[in-house]
């Protein structure tokens, strides 16, 4: 077997890769194509993989698990405490109330359709309450909603890819041992559950202590911290699971969310060499669970199991959803495309894979089929219909963001776009040099490549649905031509271009054309060290620190307020600086009272500022 292995690995490797690519071409989560390739090299196509190629029921359960605590920490580490702070009432009851929700919904559909004891229903049930990460970031990445529902979504697919594990893991044990009580199955899960985060919380001390005290030598410093983090996951995984079976992807997630919030030195490096390793194991295992899934399982499940995988996505789903965000600042809109964007991933297909073959060791033939059927029948339905038209669901219920578009990806663009997306700007820079391309992806800017002067190219890059849009090239012409087109073709609310030579101001000015004078601009900065350094310094770090953002007064609720009843409702740390009315701008007192189409200045903290935007338009971001 060692001899055949080898070129086996290598071809499933090989398929994921290109399954990564093809869906990143086409901007469509990458689960699908994994899944098709391997049903493609499965025994229900080609034969190439089967259960015995790998040793077992046995090899294969060791190798799923150390890759889905690899892919659970990835995920984990990218969930920040900034994102969490965008919803957190929204997060905390899609993870308690939501996921309620979908394991009595999916269980009850379960026991009524497809005739199931209540015990195997409920198992169902537990393992579709998990989204995952895997499946929701590919479609996040496609589709750039707003922070609040992004944050709310990433943290429902960690946190629920953990309890689903554990959940999971208890209602088998009801599902093989029947005879379990209440009192038993609880501990069972809070065992498992606390060991999980006491080890979890072990090793990202010993990590971070590592990492932040402990000299990793210079010269290979970054690649060490990248090794002591991947071995952290691993050792974080393997002692909770030795120690409790299944409390290690409790282990791995704690451990994630706390190191990823820990400002570690070298965390890009690191972040870029966790995602590398993070394609590939899911790579392989997707395609290896899709692999020993049989045509006939699915076929036997009927029009009872189309119908439970369409309950769980357009009625348990919306319920799920509608309920948690109820009372939160969320556009229905918004709650809709959340409804609708619920795709299952590795962690249902996973776990349900390696206990189909552990009923089926015990003679659970028909129970086997069961779980692996409604499993993979739902996440090959919600992946198919919910992540392919992901983008085109977030389009017609308008809940992508308007769009800064910047044309020209040199240096002031590039700086510019840096700031713009640190306030939650969706930039999307616009370049047509090869090389100048390869490098703005490579700091991690969104780009379309192409001819910005071009009608074509910029409705390609999003013009139509862009707010702003800066031209912001090296040659005046061209700047000129963009702002023009995007004025005439595209209405764009806001254009701004960048005259590179001073003498060219007052003539885009006579054409209707907002400029800034690259020179004047350089002169103004520093006249304002010379004679405002404090102010200058601050608005250095602005989009960091410290924020100025202006938004127009659209809401009936707060016409006829006063500056002095709106400070009382804002969030410490920021002011009203100004009040734009009538083209003239004013520093309000207290009594001054507000009338629609007012603009608001508020100046403060980075977080401070936003909420204020949100509270003031919830639209504004």
């Amino acid at each position: 077997m060692s001899s055949s292995i080898i070129p086996l690995v290598a071809t499933i490797i090989a398929l994921g890769v290109a399954a990564q690519v093809v869906a990143d071409r086409l901007q469509v989560p990458s689960v699908l194509f994994l899944i098709l390739a391997g049903i493609a090299v499965g025994p229900e196509v080609l034969g190439v993989v089967t259960l015995e190629s790998f040793g077992g029921i046995g090899s294969l359960s060791g190798i799923v698990g150390l890759s889905v605590a690899i892919i659970v920490f990835e995920g984990a580490f990218h969930l920040k405490l900034s994102k969490l702070r965008e919803a957190p009432g929204a997060t905390l009851r899609l993870v308690t109330l939501g996921a309620g929700i979908a394991l009595v919904g999916t269980a009850i559909a379960v026991r009524f359709l497809l005739g199931a004891a209540w015990d195997m229903s409920f198992l169902v049930g537990s393992l579709l309450v998990a989204t995952g990460p895997t499946v929701i970031t590919p479609i996040l990445e496609v589709v750039p909603v707003r922070d609040r529902v992004e944050a709310a979504l990433e943290t429902e697919g960690v946190v629920n890819d953990v309890t689903a594990a554990i959940l999971a893991i208890v209602v088998f044990e009801v599902v093989v041992n029947p005879d379990l009580s209440s009192t038993a199955i609880v501990n069972e899960f809070a065992a498992r559950l606390g060991i999980g985060v006491l080890i979890g919380l072990v090793v990202a001390g010993v990590v971070w202590y590592l990492l932040r005290h402990v000299d990793l030598s210079r010269g290979n410093a970054p690649q060490n911290a990248r090794l002591i983090v991947l071995a952290g996951a691993l050792v974080a995984y393997g002692a909770a699971d030795f120690l409790r079976g299944e409390a290690g992807i409790a282990a791995v997630a704690t451990a994630g969310m706390i190191l990823g919030n820990a400002d570690l030195p070298y965390e890009e490096e690191i972040e870029s060499f966790k995602g590398d390793v993070t394609l590939v194991v899911l790579s392989f295992v997707f395609i290896a669970l899709a692999a020993l899934l049989s045509f006939d399982t699915l076929l036997d499940l009927g029009v009872g199991g189309l119908a439970v995988a369409a309950l769980v996505a357009i009625v348990i789903r919306p319920v799920a959803v509608f309920a948690s965000t109820g009372s939160d600042r969320y556009e229905t809109a918004e709650r809709a495309f959340m409804s609708a964007v619920g795709p299952r991933g590795i962690i249902p297909a996973s776990v349900a894979t390696l206990f189909a073959a552990e009923l089926r060791a015990v003679g659970m033939e028909d129970a086997a089929n069961l779980l692996v059927g409604t499993v993979f029948l739902t996440i090959l339905l919600t992946v198919v219909f919910e992540g392919g038209f992901a983008r085109h669901i977030a389009e017609a219920l308008d809940v992508i963001p308007m769009r800064v578009i910047i044309v020209g990806g040199g240096t002031v663009g590039r700086a510019l776009a840096e700031r713009l997306e640190d306030r939650g700007e969706n930039v999307v820079i616009v370049e047509q040099d090869e090389q100048m391309v390869e490098r703005t992806r490579n700091e991690g800017f969104s780009v379309h490549k192409g001819d910005g002067t071009d009608t074509d190219e910029l409705s390609a890059a999003g013009a139509e649905n862009a707010r702003i849009l800066v031209a912001a090239t090296g040659d005046d012409d061209a700047n000129l031509l963009v702002a023009q087109l995007a004025e005439s073709k595209f209405e764009v609310e806001t254009i701004i271009a960048r005259a590179n030579n001073p003498d060219n101001v007052d003539a885009f000015e006579d054409l209707g054309v907002r400029t800034v004078s690259s020179s004047l601009a350089t002169a103004w900065g520093i006249d304002n060290i010379i004679e405002r350094p404090a102010l200058a310094n601050w608005m250095t770090e602005i989009g960091r620190s410290g924020d100025v953002q202006e938004v127009e007064v659209t809401s009936d609720e707060l016409v006829g307020y006063t500056i002095d009843e709106l400070d009382a409702d804002l969030p410490n740390g920021v002011i009203i600086a100004l009040v734009g009315r009538d083209g003239e701008n004013q520093v309000p007192d207290g009594d001054f009272t507000l009338q629609r189409g007012d603009h608001l200045t508020f100046l403060g903290r980075k977080d401070a500022v936003r909420d204020a935007l949100d509270w003031c338009n919830p639209r504004s971001n």
